[in-house]
């Protein structure tokens, strides 16, 4: 079978239609109920693949230029104990994959060294009875796993670095100031815990890869994290009146507090009527964006992380939104499919009823911020359609490891109102036309093309990657678009 895919047909061909190329295609029988995990090498700018069903385990090698260069298959972890692969890290250009129990109390990994046609597999045990586990990290030498401790106000990262070496440390968060969205006081294992449903499950903290897009579905969660090799911040935003950060240094593992306010807004109006407020944060560049909005007042602030103002911008429900530079959508709902709003007065109406939050997106020296509101899931009575997001039911029987590809498909079955704005490396608003993003290519691309299964996305320097198996031709196929 390896020789037929490194023999299989090879080509390029340019689609200028959609802006985008399709860079390779393998021709080959997939079958069904398969798992897809991709791993990517930015420094060399290179992607494996594995597919996953339950018996096997395939890492097929792509270079540069997306081409195979070789793969490796070996057994699949026991299904009974292992049910997922949870991330990876990389030694000596050899890729260590990692799969978990449900509980993640059992990992097993498989070290894959495709040029010598070798895997090497290694078994650990975590004691996780006092921790509840929030999320997972990859990075190219290290594999992390967050947990929040029980009876202690400390968080704690379960490390395994490039050699397959595990070691624990606890961050300690005592002298932190934590409050509930009533303003209790609590600590970090209450403000992780506090049940923010149906849109928000307690212990649930979103990994935000500000390398992409990311859809407000992501963006209006209180509770978000953002990681890179040399820190991680988390950030919640359940009590309206500030952002309060935990920034915790990944070489010292230590941890330090940053409370950004947020503009205020008066709840009680005249006559002694309490009005609904809504707030919500976005990291990024080292700054923190945030919007805070009532029915007639909108605010848009950026801020440092000693909390000075570098920003701002006040949208009112009775004139033109002056830092907007599209129409304001709304998608989904009651109406279903996309209509524009009038006025800045139904989109605040709006997005205090949503769950409100704003995401930022570099296109060059730029910024594009998406500003608005979503609905939990179903939580409308219409349906966003299916050529609108391109991959409503083609994942059925699928699963897949792929956070771009979950940005890129938020929005089905929720009702959102937004707008997007862009501004300058100074903040200031540049005014004009957008131009179609590499996301809007792609739905383009798949109002033709639905007949696919087994997708993945991912970038790699300018370009985003579009893998997926289409089920007519029966052929793996991976695409290449740019903003």
């Amino acid at each position: 079978m390896l020789k037929k895919v490194l023999c299989a047909c090879l080509f390029l061909a340019v689609f200028t239609a959609f802006s985008q190329e399709i860079v390779n295609s393998v021709p080959f029988e997939l079958k069904k109920n398969r798992d897809i995990f991709q791993v990517v090498n930015k420094e060399k700018k290179e992607v494996t693949l594995f597919v996953s069903d339950k018996i096997k385990v395939k890492a097929i090698h792509l270079n540069e230029s997306m081409k195979i260069v070789d793969s490796i298959s070996t057994e699949r972890p026991d299904t009974k104990t292992y049910d997922m692969m949870i991330g990876y890290n990389i030694n000596n250009n050899n890729t260590r994959l990692f799969w978990a129990s449900n509980d993640y109390e059992n990992i097993f990994t498989q070290l894959y060294e495709v040029s010598n046609q070798k895997v090497t597999t290694q078994q650990y045990t975590l004691e996780l009875k006092e921790e509840k586990v929030l999320q997972k990290f990859s990075e190219s030498e290290k594999f992390y796993i967050l947990t929040v401790l029980k009876k202690n106000n400390s968080l704690k990262l379960h490390v395994f670095d490039k050699n397959g070496v595990y070691s624990a440390r606890i961050i300690n968060l005592d002298g932190f100031h934590f409050f509930k969205s009533n303003y209790t006081k609590s600590d970090i294992y209450g403000i992780l815990g506090e049940n923010l449903l149906p849109f928000e499950a307690p212990f649930s903290l979103k990994n935000i890869d500000t390398d992409s897009p990311t859809s407000l579905t992501e963006a209006a969660k209180k509770r978000k994290c953002y990681f890179n090799s040399k820190q991680l911040v988390l950030t919640i935003d359940t009590n309206r009146d500030y952002t309060q950060a935990i920034v915790i240094d990944l070489d010292k593992f230590s941890a330090t507090e940053k409370i950004i306010r947020s503009p205020g807004i008066s709840n009680v109006t005249s006559s002694g009527y309490k009005i609904p407020i809504t707030s919500n944060s976005f990291y990024f560049d080292n700054k923190f964006y945030q919007l805070k909005s009532s029915e007639d007042q909108f605010f848009f602030t950026i801020k440092d992380m000693e909390d000075n103002v570098l920003k701002e911008f006040i949208a009112t429900s009775d004139a033109p939104i002056d830092f907007k530079n599209s129409d304001i959508y709304q998608e989904g709902g009651d109406f279903g499919g996309k209509r524009i709003l009038e006025n800045s007065s139904q989109f605040l109406r709006k997005i205090i009823n949503l769950n409100a939050g704003l995401s930022c997106y570099r296109i060059g020296q730029n910024t594009l911020i998406t500003f608005g509101g979503i609905s939990s899931m179903g939580q409308s009575a219409g349906q966003v359609t299916a050529n609108q997001f391109g991959f409503i039911g083609a994942l059925v029987g699928a699963a897949f490891f792929s956070p771009t590809m979950e940005n890129f498909n938020a929005y089905a079955n929720r009702k959102v109102v937004k707008i997007e704005g862009l501004f300058d490396s100074q903040g200031d608003h540049i005014k004009g036309d957008l131009q179609p993003l590499a996301f809007d290519k792609i739905r383009t691309f798949f109002d033709d093309y639905k007949n696919v299964s087994s997708q993945t996305l991912y970038k790699i320097d300018a370009f985003y990657y579009l893998g997926y198996y289409d089920n007519k031709t029966k052929e793996y196929a991976i695409r290449r678009f740019v903003d």
